[in-house]
């Protein structure tokens, strides 16, 4: 990781080691987290019952799955990064923009992981420390929280930043040993609910709280916001199958994605469900929940601490490789990836995560639908490119030229329909996702159902764009003026 070019060079085979176990212990360590409780939490937050969210998270990680393989293939087949994969479709400078898109994505989610891990560190603090000064209890009111807690979030960052220098064996070596904590963490706390609930019945008995009106009126969005939940790294996923050793190795590794996302929510909304019935209200926060069960100080901490290590093996790999790499690849000669991870960090403390988190629909509708508008388009002009246009043949050589004469430099460096595509599928997004914000308070009824699609909107789309508008371009003959499908041409010269 030291050095920028070395880390966008092809992964040689030689070094592809990765086996279909250690893609599914990854994706494994990355699914069993806390964000993914608060996911399934929002969801009965909002009315569902405990089966309808399961449905309803299984249906869109399913859906999820087709996308994330095929982005997986240029991995192991060229062994490049994710940075690297975008130049065919949107130029050798133009790359810069979405990739830049995506680090940005990123950085919201490592500070939203990153602020659930300092809560953790935060409700481990003695009770007369917190208490002993006003500025703790107390939100500053240009910053939306607390001092201390601040300083927390800050504290993680830089834990994780620490952690991530050691290189990404380290945070395989940790993953080992975090699932299998947060697993048993999770085991007791099931096991928790049953007795406390009263068995299986009184556990799973909360209703929904929908009419059939209702319900529809929050599954499409909910749908949506599960799909993207995950979207962010099915378009850098190349950046981990790159190290894998064959496309076999990364479609059996990867194939049990709907699984092990629907047993960990099962469990989750399980655990959920039952807190309606112990409590009298649904807490959505394992942290809250946490907090709230009378059990021995040792017990809590090492629940803490169990939380805190599935965090950062779910945050690094996530949220810190993507626009690491997306900053080594804008400058290999200034930016190595360490470089890269630090401005990473100091990102993702403007996205203000507490205020992200504040409700279910924040962080369902603002935050998952949100960036689903903008990781969909471009997914789908990536694989739309590499697998119609290209047929899965890239010039690796030519992914690192930057002469005119390049295969990938079309006009000045960017591909004309790529953008094209990108801004006409963005567009009709745009107030939908205003009037979610509270920006605008009165838009088209259309508008609103087009947000609350977001990512098939956007997919669909966009994809369908680039192809008419490449297509166009090739008929009509305009590629001396353009050269925007010169690489297929000349590929098969």
């Amino acid at each position: 990781m030291a050095g920028g070019e070395d880390h966008l060079n092809p992964i040689p085979p030689s070094l592809q080691s990765y086996t279909w176990l250690d893609m599914s212990s990854l994706w494994f360590s990355m699914v069993v987290n806390v964000p993914s409780y608060y996911t399934a939490s929002s969801l009965v937050s909002l009315g569902m019952s405990w089966y309808q969210a399961l449905l309803t998270i299984v249906a869109g990680n399913t859906i999820l799955l087709f996308p994330l393989l095929l982005a997986s293939h240029p991995g192991p087949l060229y062994g490049l990064s994710f940075p690297l994969l975008l130049r065919p479709s949107f130029g050798i400078y133009g790359a810069f923009v979405p990739s830049l898109l995506r680090a940005l994505v990123a950085c919201g989610w490592s500070a939203v992981e990153s602020w659930i891990g300092a809560q953790s560190v935060f409700i481990l603090l003695p009770s007369s420390f917190k208490s002993s000064s006003s500025w703790v209890l107390h939100p500053v009111p240009y910053l939306g929280t607390s001092v201390l807690e601040f300083l927390a979030f800050l504290l993680f960052l830089v834990a994780q930043l620490v952690i991530l220098f050691r290189g990404m064996n380290a945070v395989r070596f940790l993953s080992k040993f975090s699932s299998p904590v947060l697993l048993g963490l999770t085991g007791w706390l099931f096991v928790w609910a049953y007795m406390k609930a009263g068995g299986f019945g009184p556990m799973l008995s909360a209703p929904c709280r929908l009419n059939p009106t209702q319900f529809w009126v929050v599954f499409f969005p909910s749908l949506t916001a599960n799909i993207a939940s995950w979207s962010p790294v099915t378009l850098n996923i190349s950046d981990f199958t790159r190290f894998v050793k064959s496309e076999k190795d990364q479609f059996l590794g990867q194939v049990w994605l709907p699984v092990f996302v629907g047993l960990w929510s099962f469990v989750s909304l399980a655990i959920i469900s039952s807190t309606e019935v112990i409590y009298g209200q649904i807490i959505t926060s394992p942290i809250d929940l946490m907090s709230e069960i009378d059990s021995p100080i040792i017990v809590k901490i090492i629940a803490f601490f169990g939380i805190i290590l599935a965090i950062i093996t779910t945050n690094i790999p996530a949220n810190f490789v993507a626009p690491a790499n997306t900053l080594v690849s804008l400058s290999p000669s200034k930016f190595n990836f360490a470089q890269g991870a630090i401005a990473t960090a100091i990102v993702s403390i403007f996205f203000q995560p507490w205020r992200i988190l504040s409700s279910s629909r924040s962080f369902l509708y603002k935050w998952l639908v949100g960036y689903a508008t903008v990781v969909s388009p471009i997914t789908s002009i990536l694989l739309a490119d590499y697998y119609i246009l290209r047929k899965t043949i890239l010039d690796v050589n030519g992914l690192y030229s930057t002469s005119t004469s390049g295969p990938y430099y079309y006009v000045r460096g960017f591909n004309i329909p790529a953008f094209a595509a990108l801004g006409l599928s963005i567009a009709p997004l745009v107030p939908g996702f205003l009037h979610e914000l509270g920006l605008v308070q009165q838009v088209g009824e259309v508008f609103v159902v087009i947000y609350d699609n977001a990512w098939f909107f956007g997919f669909f789309s966009a994809g369908v764009v680039y192809l008419a508008l490449s297509y166009l371009n090739r008929n009509g003959g305009t590629r001396s003026k353009m050269g925007l499908l010169e690489p297929l041409w000349s590929q098969s010269d």
